[in-house]
């Protein structure tokens, strides 16, 4: 009975297999929701929106981008998890839901891990140390030795509490053993303000400033990311400077946990052949300084994991909690 019984099972287990690649074979038969959980414009939807156009015309059917804004990423990815996992519901994550707030927040409405299956990475924008155009600081040991004589005298921008600005100033402060006072904002666009009047020091700001550089209104000090930038190419890394500072917002496409095998590698191949042979997508990736990414769903798994475990702590050391 037992023999009869495993006999049958492995029968069942093996249709279901061929039932999964059968449903990749023909996927997608209609339209896909791209769930993006932050407002339109920003740099999540920017890069959602990038990838969906060439993504959709390799698929065959159009992509929907569904901005559910709120809670700091957290009410659009909560709503991505509870979606049917059926390839057709995904979401742009990003690092704010996908790695920090798990550290921010008691209570997210999703695990961050077990609730979405990785796709692919697809993007990542450095942090970038800026001052306005009239500052003395010339260059990062400028800021330091300021910081150094004149402790609690500067003071830096940042989106909010908890925002990518926010904890890469953490860093470069607990890096280069100084202090300096953290005056948040509601959003980026009023801290750039603000810094461009001279009304704060700087700023740990992510590339939306790079037209504020070009234009001459802000000076860029240093890139945190292992290599130079190439919108910024006389801008030295952090790390050059002896600084191991490695900040940045990345963006990667995901879907709901249970999403068939087979349709996430359809998904990963087609996405990692947009990013590479679309020059359009190229090209706007550069514009935007970004680097692009690539690869398995589960090297973006893994990625996944070790920025939520390296956040941990720089959150704690921040101090922030936003409930």
């Amino acid at each position: 009975m037992n023999k009869i019984h495993a006999w049958l099972t492995g029968i069942l287990l093996a249709c279901g297999s061929l039932a999964c690649v059968a449903q990749a074979q023909d996927y997608p038969t209609h339209a896909i929701r791209l769930y993006v959980p932050w407002p339109p414009g920003g740099g999540v939807d920017t890069m959602g929106r990038i990838l969906a156009e060439p993504l959709s015309k390799r698929l065959g059917q159009s992509i929907v981008v569904d901005n559910r804004a709120g809670a700091g990423g957290n009410i659009g990815t909560a709503i991505a998890a509870r979606s049917e996992p059926d390839g057709y519901n995904l979401l742009m994550g990003s690092i704010s839901p996908n790695a920090v707030n798990v550290h921010l927040y008691s209570k997210l409405g999703f695990d961050p891990v077990k609730d979405f299956a990785p796709i692919m990475f697809v993007s990542s924008v450095p942090n970038i140390l800026v001052v306005p155009t009239a500052s003395p600081f010339k260059t990062v040991q400028d800021v330091v030795d300021y910081a150094k004589a004149n402790p609690g005298k500067l003071n830096y921008g940042s989106g909010g509490v908890g925002s990518s600005q926010h904890l890469a100033a953490v860093q470069f402060m607990s890096t280069a053993n100084i202090n300096i006072v953290h005056v948040p904002y509601k959003g980026t666009s009023p801290a750039e303000a603000d810094l461009m009047a001279g009304q704060i020091s700087l700023m740990l700001d992510t590339t939306t400033c790079l037209p504020l550089i070009a234009g001459g209104k802000l000076r860029a000090l240093a890139v945190a990311s292992k290599k130079r930038n190439p919108a910024l190419p006389d801008v030295p890394t952090f790390a050059e400077l002896g600084m191991p500072i490695y900040a940045s917002s990345w963006y990667g496409l995901m879907a709901p946990a249970g999403t068939p095998k087979p349709i996430i590698d359809r998904l990963n191949r087609e996405a990692n052949e947009a990013l590479k042979s679309d020059k359009r997508v190229l090209a706007l990736m550069a514009d935007y300084g970004a680097e692009i990414g690539g690869g398995t769903p589960e090297e973006f798994g893994a990625f996944m994991a070790s920025e939520t475990k390296r956040y941990e702590s720089i959150v704690k050391l921040s101090g922030a909690k936003l409930d």
